[in-house]
């Protein structure tokens, strides 16, 4: 009997590990019911973190400046900021990957700006705090550590600095581009439009009801923030009556970064096109 015993506790003690195996990550990716929510449950997953190689060394000489601001938990916050040519309350807010605020996102905010025109003021969070890795298992301790009041807060403080009068829109790619949606989320009707590059959506249907606009998703194919994830997402949009355009590339996550490895530029060019296009509507119009 002590030995049946025994042998029960160590089963339930091994468990979890079996929940670990291929066959059931598989189906923790492709079933509706037990859809992820969000991209710190891949962090422990081999093949997630293939995807994310150590990025490329880019050298980054830009336009903006470092700059702090103030959060609304009384911590200072940083970015990378390009002011709009003249006066302007259009901004937009730009996401870093789960490597941090790094060379790869200021230059990406050099060309939003460059190609909006230098009609907005671009604003790169820096959600880690000053915090930058570039091996694969540091970045993921990052994304899996971050404190999701201190994002909020550092989102809020951008909207504070940006002023009352901003009419703001986001981009983000990877965990950025959940917190584009969370961005749009957090900034009521200041929010003006949210780009997704391959980032876990909110799924839940009131928060998405206080969506003052709509959402462009550019998807890639993958098991993680897989088909099923996101025509849930394209679900419970519909649910809460909001405009949901997406789009899922034959490209593997991270295709539009240049300082990965696995970077596919005719992807890229269409997916930057769209995102553009859509940003320019957003400020234009």
């Amino acid at each position: 009997m002590k030995i049946a015993i025994q042998s029960v506790i160590l089963f339930f003690a091994f468990f979890p590990f079996y929940l670990g195996s291929e066959e059931t990550k598989r189906e923790i990716t492709i079933c509706h019911g037990d859809l992820p929510t969000s991209m710190a449950d891949f962090v422990s997953d081999p093949e997630f973190v293939k995807m994310h190689p150590r990025p490329l060394s880019i050298v980054h000489e830009g336009p903006g400046e470092e700059i702090k601001f103030d959060t609304p938990d009384g911590k200072m916050a940083s970015g990378y900021f390009i002011k709009a040519k003249t006066d302007s309350d259009k901004w937009l807010f730009v996401y870093q990957e789960w490597w941090g605020l790094n060379d790869h996102i200021r230059t990406e905010a050099d060309k939003f700006y460059k190609d909006l025109h230098g009609d907005v003021n671009v604003l790169a969070l820096d959600m880690y705090d000053g915090k930058v890795a570039t091996d694969p298992a540091e970045a993921g301790k990052l994304m899996q550590g971050a404190d999701q009041a201190r994002l909020q807060s550092i989102i809020k403080g951008g909207y504070e600095f940006a002023g009352d009068n901003a009419k703001v829109a986001s981009v983000g790619w990877c965990f950025g581009g959940g917190l584009s949606l969370k961005s749009a989320l957090a900034g009521g009707q200041q929010n003006v439009g949210s780009v997704m590059y391959y980032g876990m959506p909110v799924q839940d249907v009131e928060q998405l009801k206080t969506l003052s606009s709509d959402v462009l998703g550019l998807f890639a194919t993958e098991q993680w923030i897989s088909k099923e994830v996101i025509e849930e997402f394209a679900s419970n949009m519909k649910k809460a009556d909001k405009k949901l355009t997406y789009k899922i590339f034959p490209g593997v996550h991270g295709f539009a970064n240049p300082s990965n490895p696995n970077y596919d530029a005719e992807n890229t060019k269409v997916a930057y096109g769209m995102a553009l296009g859509y940003l320019m509507s957003k400020f234009n119009g």
